[in-house]
């Protein structure tokens, strides 16, 4: 398969850098049908997303992978922030550039993955965005419920003191930006499997197996999280508005061993028909990221039967 193009397109004051992969030479025919893949927090287009985009680009589709803004290659100062709205946005922003494409992409015809985060992100695009025409998402994750719960695992539940504390982080944060006070950027999670304590929660041994591996690696992505960031993820929640996602088809995948299954739960619920949650058996959330021999050929058949 060919190298993708280099491309860029703004959202709302940024300007976002991504990459259009063509379909393989001895694909499907798919008359145009396109995807737009939005990566996880903390993430760049190179990792999982790039991944995803060569097993459907070799089936047939054209696909969209970009940087979020404030992150990776694309702009937007501090670097690293995490910001929902932006985010949403973005994904947004990747179908209008599409749209553009004209005598390239198929009218009608474009639908978004989105992974981890992205998975949230995506689908609150969706509900508001009716040129959306199907999506689906891998391992997906509200961040909103995470900062109110102060953690993503089930039994989380909204924390009065974990939204504090992170209100208190954020704006802290925010006066030292203001004073002129350097204040070096966190890491959200630990990469190096050494330095992680063996009564860590499962869910950071298990990113730092991907992140900090030649698995998914990359120097772009450094899992450093500007503090300000929790005071525009507290009050945000991917899925409150799942149910105007229908009557556009919605696939959710998630391994059973996830520790993030229960977002995909609770969002087939709060959706309408078309929908699907495709659970992967023993697999866990970054298992997904590139294991791709069970996804994979899900979502092709997926995108080539809503796309088509």
């Amino acid at each position: 398969m060919a190298s993708p193009n280099k491309v860029c397109f703004p959202s709302f004051m940024l300007r976002l850098y991504g990459e259009l992969y063509h379909p393989a030479e001895s694909s499907q025919n798919r008359k145009g049908a396109t995807v737009v893949i939005s990566h996880p927090m903390t993430g760049v287009k190179e990792q999982t997303a790039a991944d995803y985009a060569r097993a459907l680009a070799n089936a047939g589709f054209y696909v969209l992978t970009f940087d979020a803004g404030y992150q990776g290659e694309s702009t937007g100062v501090p670097r690293g922030l995490e910001d929902p709205h932006q985010r949403v946005e973005d994904v947004k922003s990747a179908v209008s550039y599409l749209t553009t494409l004209k005598g390239i992409i198929g009218p009608g015809r474009i639908g978004v993955l989105g992974i981890c985060a992205s998975g949230g992100y995506a689908s609150y695009a969706a509900q508001s965005d009716n040129r959306i025409c199907a999506l689906a998402t891998v391992s997906a994750a509200c961040v909103g419920r995470m900062t109110r719960n102060g953690g993503l695992h089930e039994e989380n539940k909204e924390n009065l003191k974990a939204i504090s504390r992170s209100l208190k982080a954020a704006g802290q944060w925010r006066t030292n930006e203001a004073n002129s006070v350097p204040t070096e950027t966190p890491q959200m999670f630990k990469t190096d499997a050494s330095q992680i304590p063996n009564n860590a929660d499962s869910f950071f041994k298990d990113a730092a197996a991907y992140y900090g591996t030649s698995r998914g690696h990359h120097d772009r992505s450094n899992q450093r999280v500007p503090p300000m960031s929790y005071d525009l993820m507290a009050s945000y929640d991917s899925f409150i508005f799942q149910h105007l996602i229908s009557p556009r088809p919605l696939l959710m995948i998630a391994g059973t061993k996830a520790q993030s299954l229960h977002f995909s739960k609770t969002a087939i619920e709060a959706a309408k028909e078309p929908k699907e949650l495709f659970s992967i058996e023993g697999k866990n959330h970054f298992d997904l990221y590139d294991d791709l021999s069970e996804t994979g050929p899900k979502l092709v058949e997926f995108f080539g039967k809503y796309l088509a």
